[in-house]
């Protein structure tokens, strides 16, 4: 078994494929407000995935890192529309402090290999 590391930059790699399992890393979008954002990550991720042999069917599992918990019912008003039915991951969504000042959300997913 071998892993693939895609889009490495010396420090990370955007997309890790293991067993059959891909491992995106953390996702940001810093324009807008936490609507805008939200929308942004969940796009990149879904380019990710695509890219890398997987859709948003086949999410095992994304952690959600809020900068503040007041934004939690927007945030979700745009990944609730995002999610498919019957194919919701596990979850987790905590409030953190982000890397830079003017991000409001990051998503780490894991997902399965289509």
């Amino acid at each position: 078994m071998s892993i693939q590391r895609f889009e490495g930059n010396g420090r990370m790699s955007k997309a890790v494929v293991f067993n059959n399992t891909i491992y995106l890393c953390g996702q940001t979008c810093g324009e807008g407000d936490i609507k805008e954002q939200t929308a942004g990550v969940l796009a990149k991720v879904e380019e990710l995935l695509n890219q890398y042999g997987s859709d948003k069917k086949n999410i095992l599992s994304i952690t959600v890192y809020v900068k503040d918990m007041k934004d939690f019912a927007d945030m979700n008003s745009v990944y609730d529309e995002w999610i498919v039915d019957g194919h919701e991951p596990a979850r987790a969504c905590v409030e953190a402090k982000m890397a830079r000042e003017q991000l409001l959300v990051e998503m780490s997913v894991v997902a399965a290999v289509k």
